[in-house]
């Protein structure tokens, strides 16, 4: 029996006024206030699958993360059992986020890369160990080893044709396309991981090469017929999108530095044919969701190849990398959450969209949101402890062994112990660790749950672990402006860039007046 879908619409969400200005689809980690965002908050307020639970949830994670408009979608044991239509999407004429509403994919669009790419792998067409080479034997020599699973992984070492300063435009396509084939690779195939459109470029030329049909043709034969998907399409802001959200950032760029500013403004995103594969698709979290659950049924791939699709890149030593965070692998075209509990695939897109399936548990969300920088990759674990109730982060959730349980040791004792606590810790077992990243990690999700001085008490203690790491001094100094101290955040922002004179967060701080 299928389980009846609850829906939810709220567009009195206001916004005030607007400059409209043109900004780059680039996105960053932003300082100061933004490090107030709340997530983990199921626990404060009851939640369980209840719709109105979801509904706080995201209502207040937009409140704080300030985005004009969301959709939502929850998949439940094969089940679309939830939408949520939240805010504006066109603040300026006050158009409400409605179930027809749709919303750019940016890099999520990497996820279906890696379907088709299985797709051709099923069909017997695509060796995934093999060198691109093989493929595309125009290609510059020193790329032919690459393999093509090194290309979903960003693992290849290829020189990157998108780079911050912009080498390929819409205008400019073939002369990039030349230019980036005459650099070097960064490093040794299979050394690194090193996110890079020109992996996702190259992809997409061998997919159009052997399954004889241009990426757009592709993707909506196999996979968006198939499903029905008559609101999902390949294209950018050039077209003329029905019923299209418009895009919004607090960022841009002043004196040739990204930074924040306090208002909202215009997001013009141009993908050029060549980088669609990378990040051209848009859709509606409805017909995201039933493309999951077509996945996941076997429509668009059998059963049996889900593990490789899902599997993340490993390093010629071994290890997996990713973007940081609960990001901690990368798969064909999915970033994944590798933890002991609830582990997840995670597919993000332009710092402002995310879509987290927990195979383990039969539970997929789709948030879509029209915000560059609403990252919510950070509250959808938090939208999932309202079906699983031991998600909550406040309970230590997603924290490796050793820092759940002295996370637990001091929400009893409290945080103004943890350095005695770690010490008691070290005496019992001299080789007690506290990794930076994890200890990092720690830090920022107690300040996504707004427990700001409690961050602050981890931050300090990772600076005293690790005190020739700019990475600690940058974020002890974020928390301290988040709190307004601005005598010590500029403090330890100026240790953070004497160790690391590129961090960009401290060199904007720093130039405020």
């Amino acid at each position: 029996m299928c389980c009846p879908v609850t829906s939810f619409s709220s567009s009195a969400y206001s916004l005030p006024s607007l400059m409209t200005l043109s900004c780059s689809s680039f996105w960053r980690r932003t300082a100061g206030a933004a490090l107030t965002l709340l997530l983990g908050i199921c626990s404060a307020l009851q939640a369980q699958s209840t719709p109105d639970s979801i509904d706080r949830l995201v209502l207040r994670a937009m409140r704080q993360r300030h985005i004009p408009g969301l959709q939502l979608a929850v998949v439940r044991q094969g089940h679309l059992v939830k939408l949520g239509n939240y805010g504006l999407a066109n603040v300026q004429d006050s158009v409400p986020v409605t179930t027809r509403t749709r919303f750019f994919l940016n890099s999520i669009t990497k996820a279906f890369v890696g379907v088709a790419a299985m797709q051709l792998v099923e069909a017997g067409k695509l060796d995934l160990a093999a060198p691109v080479g093989r493929y595309l034997p125009t290609l510059p020599a020193s790329w032919h080893p690459v393999t093509i699973r090194q290309l979903l992984t960003h693992t290849s070492g290829l020189p990157d044709i998108l780079p911050e300063d912009a080498l390929v435009t819409e205008n400019n396509e073939q002369a990039a396309w030349a230019q980036v084939q005459t650099q070097p690779l960064d490093f040794l195939p299979g050394q690194q991981f090193a996110y890079n459109q020109t992996n996702y470029l190259l992809l997409g030329r061998l997919l159009e090469q052997l399954s004889g049909q241009p990426f757009p043709q592709l993707i909506q034969q196999r996979q968006l017929d198939v499903v029905g998907m008559p609101r999902t399409s390949v294209g950018d802001a050039h077209e003329v999108l029905p019923q299209g959200a418009r895009g919004y950032t607090y960022n841009q760029y002043v004196d040739g530095q990204l930074r924040r500013s306090a208002q909202l403004q215009n997001l013009f995103e141009v993908f050029p044919p060549s980088l669609r594969p990378a990040a051209g698709m848009s859709s509606t979290a409805e017909e995201m969701a039933r493309w999951l659950i077509a996945l996941q049924q076997g429509k668009l791939l059998h059963a049996t190849s889900l593990p490789t699709l899902w599997t993340p890149g490993r390093l010629t030593d071994g290890s997996q990398r990713s973007f940081g965070g609960k990001l901690t692998g990368y798969a064909l075209g999915w970033p994944t959450v590798d933890r002991p509990e609830h582990p997840a695939v995670a597919p993000v897109g332009g710092g402002r969209s995310a879509v987290f399936v927990y195979p383990q548990d039969e539970l997929a969300i789709v948030v879509l949101t029209n915000l560059q920088g609403a990252n919510p990759e950070r509250f959808v674990d938090a939208l999932a402890a309202c079906y699983l109730p031991d998600m909550r982060v406040a309970d230590g959730f997603g924290l490796p062994p050793t820092l759940r349980a002295l996370h637990r040791t001091l929400r009893q004792r409290g945080f103004s112990h943890l350095q005695e606590e770690v010490k008691k810790a070290r005496r019992r077992d001299p080789a007690y660790a506290l990794p930076e990243a994890a200890v990092n990690a720690w830090g920022y999700s107690l300040v996504e749950q707004g427990q700001l001085t409690d961050a602050l008490a981890v931050f300090q203690l990772n600076v005293h672990l690790y005190p020739a790491s700019a990475n600690t001094y940058d974020s002890l100094a974020e928390t301290y402006a988040a709190l307004g101290n601005r005598k010590l955040a500029t403090q330890h922002y100026t240790r953070a860039l004497q160790l690391n004179p590129k961090n960009r967060t401290a060199a904007a701080y720093l130039q405020q007046p």
